[in-house]
C-alpha cells in the first residue's frame, strides 16, 4: 500500500475527512432535497390536468419554477448562489447549491415515477369519498412506494456527483482532494482512491435501494 499509493498515505487523513465531508453532503442534501422533491412532485401531480386537486394556473407556475431550475447547469449554479454562501465555509456552505441542484432533478422524477399508478386505483378511492391527502398517503405514496425508492437511489447517485463538482471548486469532500491534489499535482493514486470510493458508495447505495424496491414490490 506504501509503495502503490504513496501520496495517499501520506495525507490518509485528509481523505477520510474528505471522504466523511462527502457523506455528510449527500446524506443531509438527501433528506432537505428528498423533502422539498417529494413535497414539489406531489404538488404536481395533483394539480395536474385530471389530478385529484386540479389547478391550472398553479400547475403551469409550479412547471415553469422546475423546469426552470432544471435547466441551470450546476456549475452556474454555484457561482450565481456562491454570494449568499460566501459567510460559510467548506460542505455547509456546498450543501445550499446541492439542494438547490437536486431537488427539482428529484420532483420531476417523483412526478413521472407517480404516473405510474393505476388511475383505476385512484378514481376508486375517490368513489369511496377518500380525503385527497388519504389518496396521497394511502395510494400514490403506498402504491408507487417501490418506484420512488428506485427514482430515489438514482437521484442519490447523481447527488455524489454534484458533491464532486462542488468539492472542486472548493466545498470540500472527495472531489476537492481528487482534483486540487491528485489532478494539480499530478498524484494519480491520490485521483484514483477518490474515484474507488466514490464507485463504493454509488454500488452500495445502488444494492441497498435495489433490495429496498424489491421489498416492496413483493410487499
Amino acid at each position: 500500500m506504501s509503495h502503490w499509493f504513496v501520496h495517499v498515505v501520506a495525507i490518509k487523513q485528509q481523505m477520510i475527512q474528505a471522504t466523511l465531508e462527502t457523506i455528510y453532503m449527500t446524506g443531509v442534501t438527501s433528506l432537505i432535497a428528498g423533502f422539498l422533491g417529494l413535497a414539489t412532485g406531489l404538488l404536481l401531480v395533483v394539480t395536474q390536468n385530471g389530478g385529484i386537486s386540479q389547478d391550472r394556473i398553479f400547475y403551469v407556475v409550479l412547471d415553469k419554477i422546475v423546469n426552470l431550475l432544471r435547466s441551470v447547469p450546476f456549475i452556474i449554479l454555484l457561482a450565481v448562489i456562491s454570494p449568499l454562501t460566501s459567510f460559510l465555509l467548506g460542505t455547509t456552505a456546498a450543501l445550499i447549491p446541492l439542494i438547490a441542484g437536486i431537488f427539482p432533478f428529484y420532483a420531476r422524477q417523483i412526478q413521472n415515477a407517480l404516473h405510474e399508478i393505476d388511475p383505476g386505483v385512484i378514481e376508486a378511492a375517490q368513489a369511496m369519498g377518500t380525503s385527497h391527502l388519504a389518496i396521497i398517503f394511502r395510494v400514490y405514496l403506498r402504491e408507487g412506494l417501490a418506484d420512488v425508492i428506485r427514482v430515489s437511489v438514482l437521484t442519490i447517485i447523481s447527488l455524489i456527483g454534484l458533491t464532486t463538482m462542488a468539492g472542486a471548486v472548493g466545498g470540500g469532500g472527495l472531489g476537492d482532494i481528487a482534483i486540487n491534489i491528485g489532478y494539480a499535482r499530478f498524484q494519480n493514486d491520490v485521483t484514483i482512491i477518490c474515484m474507488v470510493i466514490l464507485l463504493t458508495l454509488v454500488f452500495l447505495i445502488q444494492f441497498i435501494g435495489d433490495k429496498l424496491a424489491e421489498h416492496f414490490v413483493r410487499f
